[in-house]
């Protein structure tokens, strides 16, 4: 299975596709959430990631973490499209006896290098691989993605202040900043904000981008280290649900699965993307 040559545009549009009819045909949610993030995962594994799908264990690889591991259909597409698995395998997702479980799974499947689903625990884990590398003087990166509603975590800020402190300048936290949690908005949940100056006063390089800007996501996650002897934290303004009109910007979607005329209409625009 080699990687096709297509923009990573195109990897955006296909993630959300399949992230659309595998939750569909398997019954599963968090749509809204694996919308939000197709533009980062696309950049990631299409521009960033130092990765060789046909050997997904290769020692000098990139590290890749989906925190918010409950968008896991997100990187499954990715990982499918860009060689790691057959794109058929996707039909499975969500079904009885699949290892292509609804939160991300490491087990069986190539790429993955670690199984979320309980949220506040992937920075922690991006940690300790950044701080090895670091010990034993390897080079590969470490890239960890989390959902905003998972900030609200204290074991993140743990994290971060010991990334900050240990100098993990080969880390990097990119949030997905869509401002909607399970069920209500982040600001009405527990504000985040001032989030940047944060993150900052606790030794972290900071870039806030459109998560959406493609041209912007491979500027800011190709300049890693940001700063000598700190991690990088790239806070991306994210729409959730983004590519599907009625699935954008609300909390409804975070749990609802698209059915019937929802799929078709879904389906109906993100064809009509770029």
């Amino acid at each position: 299975m080699g990687r096709e040559q297509i923009s990573t545009q195109e990897l955006a549009r296909r993630i959300r596709r399949h992230a659309v009819e595998m939750t569909s045909r398997g019954g599963s949610s968090h749509v809204g959430a694996v919308l939000s993030l197709a533009d980062i995962v696309a950049v990631l594994y299409g521009r960033v990631l130092r990765v060789r799908p046909d050997e997904p264990r290769w020692p000098g690889r990139d590290r890749f973490i989906l925190s918010k591991g409950h968008a896991g259909a997100g990187v499954y597409a990715a990982l499918a499209e860009t060689g790691f698995f057959p794109v058929e395998k996707l039909r499975t997702h969500y079904q009885d006896g699949s290892d292509l479980s609804g939160h991300v799974s490491h087990k069986g499947i190539p790429g993955v290098e670690l199984s979320t689903g309980s949220l506040g625990h992937g920075l922690s884990v991006g940690c300790g691989m950044a701080y090895a590398a670091k010990l034993d003087g390897k080079p590969h990166r470490v890239f960890v993605l989390l959902s905003d509603g998972e900030c609200d975590e204290g074991s993140n800020w743990e994290a971060i202040l010991f990334a900050g402190h240990h100098k993990l300048d080969n880390l990097v936290a990119i949030i997905d900043y869509n401002k909607i949690q399970s069920l209500d908005r982040v600001s009405r949940t527990l504000a985040l904000e001032p989030f940047a100056e944060k993150w900052q006063a606790f030794g972290w390089a900071v870039r806030e981008i459109d998560g959406h800007d493609h041209a912007a996501l491979e500027a800011a996650l190709t300049e890693i280290p940001v700063e000598a002897d700190k991690p990088t934290c790239v806070i991306a303004h994210t729409v959730k649900g983004k590519g599907v009109s009625f699935m954008e910007n609300t909390v409804l979607w975070h749990y609802r699965t698209a059915k019937g005329d929802e799929l078709e209409a879904a389906l109906r625009e993100l064809e009509g993307q770029p």
